[in-house]
């Protein structure tokens, strides 16, 4: 990790809406106001004829083809077959988050000056090819990406601080456990994690890159959709502006229903409108299995935390879907407490990140000037113990029938990172030439079902190696959840190691390619 000069930020780059913050002088985190005036900005780009624009206005959407927006592009991050063509070139989720970075970035250097240094912060269910696309994103947009950080992890740093708690040596070690529920426009996450005021490490976490508020507005554009064409015969479905239409509609009704029991909902294609009174029941009847996925993943991590309900001091709400009453009363019979809302959910995570931040300038002995020295005593005394979200494995011959290939897990998931482990395999044939290592994320053994995050080899075997030779692995997390390989050949003592070359997202040659390509492209 290496500082450049400049302010050092924390930014939630997210599904429908993105934040940057940065921990002011008093030691409190605060929200950068983008052009607007507004502490968020949704994650939204226009590739307008002649200018991208992040953010664009609904007036402004209305203006443009559909095929001109691009929404919801994080949950595409990590994915090598995803690209939008725009000026004859095509554009990959890396570039497209990157352009919303590059807003944060420009509107924020508006009040503060120049931002160099990012924390951005990742769904904890991301796995590692999503993450490391996260950080092409960040430096595609001239950012200095000095870590990654868990969105529940960052949002639990938001909320012990701001309680005076955190980095607090002077207090007494008592331990609280928390469970944080992060619910955002596109993903779900949900976690527990027992702090004290010097150290906090999380239990186990558990989530859904692809369930958020997005899927809540699908189920009731797709009813009214169906609603209008058996009224009218239309089905606005088969036009994309038509169902743009409906959808902010449906937001906006799914919004109001936050705070009111029924909405009038108006919708209107090819001449025709259909008006009828939306209910909070209906609602939450059309959507009742996705609130229940997120109770059984709320239930699942508990238990796998080894925490009763009965203990947690807190539940604490994250992201723009938990105003939504159901999540709340669904939340209150599972944790037997009534959650807090002392943290915006909205603003919670950059605001966790750019704490996260704070804290590692500390530790380099950089960022601190102006600040108080209990501020800056409170950063340095923070530690953290994280957990990994997927598990690690390698692929071997199923020991039944060799011809059959299983995913071997050597590092389980919800394990205390940083984590080594070392183990023994054996090759398959005599005399073999090289040994291919595979390294899989995933539970289950379907080698096919899991993520190939990486592959390596050792060469230059000792001739006339009898079969069944012995070969050690070892696999590793780092402290910033980053994965290492190693595997020993033991008979000629042979070594390959491995920085993991993806088969998924960027070469640092595509990242330096796009980075000069983003100079280029006015953000407004």
């Amino acid at each position: 990790m290496k500082f450049l000069a400049g302010h050092t930020v924390g930014i939630d780059l997210g599904t429908t809406y993105s934040a940057i913050a940065l921990l002011s002088k008093d030691g409190q985190p605060v929200s950068l106001l983008n052009a607007d005036g507004r502490n968020i900005t949704p994650s939204v780009v226009l590739l307008g004829d002649e200018q991208v624009v992040v953010g664009p206005s609904f007036e402004r959407i209305s203006q443009e083809s559909p095929d001109h927006i691009v929404e919801a592009v994080k949950r595409q991050m990590g994915n090598k077959d995803y690209f939008v063509v725009y000026q004859q070139k095509k554009l990959t989720a890396e570039f497209l988050s990157a352009l919303i970075l590059k807003k944060l970035k420009q509107d924020g250097e508006k009040s503060i000056g120049p931002i160099t240094n990012a924390v951005i912060t990742v769904p904890y269910y991301f796995n590692d090819v999503r993450r490391k696309a996260t950080q092409d994103a960040g430096r595609i947009a001239g950012l200095n990406v000095v870590d990654i950080i868990n969105e529940p992890t960052a949002a639990t740093l938001a909320y012990a601080w701001m309680k005076g708690e955190l980095g607090r040596s002077d207090l007494k070690q008592e331990s609280k456990t928390i469970l944080v529920y992060d619910l955002g426009g596109g993903t779900f996450d949900v976690t527990v994690v027992r702090y004290t005021p010097t150290q906090f490490r999380v239990l186990a976490t558990d989530g859904d890159v692809m369930l958020g508020g997005i899927d809540w507005t699908k189920r009731i554009t797709d009813h009214i959709a169906e609603q209008f064409f058996r009224k009218f015969g239309d089905d606005p479905r088969n036009d994309p502006e038509a169902i743009r239409n409906f959808t902010v509609e449906c937001e906006d009704a799914k919004r109001a229903l936050s705070t009111k029991t029924q909405v009038p909902l108006s919708v209107y294609f090819k001449g025709k409108t259909l008006t009828l009174q939306f209910t909070r029941k209906d609602f939450e009847r059309m959507t009742s299995d996705l609130l229940q996925r997120t109770r059984d993943t709320t239930e699942l991590v508990l238990q796998q935390a080894a925490v009763d309900p009965s203990v947690l001091d807190e539940v604490v709400l994250v992201g723009g879907s938990t105003y939504m009453p159901s999540v709340e009363l669904m939340l209150s019979e599972v944790c037997l407490r009534t959650p807090s809302r002392e943290l915006r959910p909205e603003e919670a995570v950059a605001q966790g990140a750019a704490i996260h931040a704070a804290i590692l300038e500390a530790r380099e002995n950089r960022g601190t000037e102006g600040l108080s020295e209990l501020v800056t005593a409170r950063l340095r005394a923070v530690k953290t113990n994280d957990v990994n979200s997927h598990s690690l494995g390698v692929k071997v011959s199923s020991p039944e029938d060799r011809t059959r290939k299983m995913n071997h897990i050597m590092i389980p998931r919800n394990s205390t990172i940083p984590f080594s482990i070392s183990q023994r395999f054996v090759t398959n044939s005599a005399n073999q030439k090289t040994i291919h290592v595979y390294i899989l994320e995933g539970e289950v053994s379907d080698p096919d079902a899991c993520t190939q995050i990486g592959d390596f080899r050792i060469v230059g075997l000792p001739p006339n190696l009898p079969a069944n030779s012995p070969v050690e692995v070892t696999y590793s997390y780092d402290s910033n959840g980053r994965i290492h390989a190693v595997a020993k050949e033991l008979t000629g003592n042979r070594v390959a190691t491995t920085e993991i070359v993806r088969d998924s997202g960027l070469t640092d040659q595509g990242v330096n390619d796009f980075e000069l390509l983003a100079k280029n492209y006015q953000v407004e």
